[in-house]
């Protein structure tokens, strides 16, 4: 494989494996930053960012858990400054539909005089497989919020090879690219379809948000993760922005993005909504 210079930071999680895997198709083997990577990169240790970027020329920045978590923009301004200076010369930055916290985020890297392609995402597709959704579908009982806001769910996979592809295609420098996916679906709908395509009754209990989040305290999530979704329910799916489909995903790859009910079909044969207390059914 050609080693070229490209940085994945958060090589990991959810988008970052996948981009990863993209660029190895295509015969790219990338440079992995996460703390178990070496050399490590630490989002809470700045002395590992410049060993990540020495030899860097062209970057995916992902920031966990979110670029509206406190921090994040203080984070993101060091970064990018010590990128320029170590002579990056393209950073791409994984943002959120509808997230203002972010869109602040998205302003420092367009000024910071590098070249940059934002790619700015609605919620994963993935959430209901690899992340918080995913206990609930197992347990049988879905209870969410705002079970009638129309959201534009975009699968990682797409997202991944929408970020590899203007990681290396420069006609794509100093854009937004907006992913979504083709179709605006609620939670209800979601629900019926994960039930349908894993042959397993889900029950929808449609609740309010105060609900929702005294829930998660009772089951004593960290406070931070706890703020951040409740965050992301009383301020991103009600923002009129995240509840728009987008083409870009088609426009970038020649192809209509996955559908949920495509990604819903593979990930069922996985047997992971198959599960109880970690056995399959």
């Amino acid at each position: 494989m050609n080693v070229e210079n490209i940085l994945i930071i958060g090589g990991t999680g959810k988008t970052g494996r996948r981009v990863a895997e993209q660029l190895k198709k295509k015969g790219i083997e990338p440079r992995i930053g996460s703390r178990n990577a070496l050399p490590s990169f630490d989002w809470n240790n700045k002395e590992t960012w410049v060993k990540s970027l020495d030899g860097i020329e062209k970057m995916y920045v992902t920031y966990h858990p979110d670029l509206a978590v406190p921090g994040a923009k203080e984070a993101i301004e060091s970064l990018t400054y010590l990128a320029k200076e170590l002579g990056v010369k393209k950073m791409v930055l994984l943002s959120g539909k509808g997230e203002t916290e972010a869109e602040a985020c998205e302003a420092i890297v367009m000024n910071s005089g590098i070249n940059y392609t934002i790619v700015r995402a609605s919620w994963f597709n993935q959430n209901w497989s690899e992340s918080f959704f995913l206990d609930p579908v197992i347990s049988g009982e879905v209870a969410l919020p705002m079970s009638d806001v129309l959201i534009p769910f975009v699968d990682a996979n797409d997202i991944a090879e929408v970020v590899a592809t203007v990681l290396l295609d420069d006609s794509y420098n100093r854009e937004t690219i907006e992913v979504t996916g083709p179709e605006l679906i609620t939670f209800k709908d979601i629900v019926d379809i994960i039930s349908s395509t894993s042959n397993r009754k889900l029950n929808f209990h449609n609740i309010t948000l105060e609900q929702y989040i005294d829930g998660m305290k009772k089951m004593q999530l960290p406070t931070d993760v706890v703020w951040l979704i409740e965050y992301l329910f009383s301020h991103v799916l009600t923002n009129p922005k995240n509840q728009v489909v987008v083409n870009d995903v088609e426009r970038v790859l020649g192809r209509k993005a996955r559908t949920f009910k495509e990604y819903a079909l593979e990930t069922a044969k996985t047997g992971i909504w198959s599960q109880v207390e970690g056995q399959c059914l």
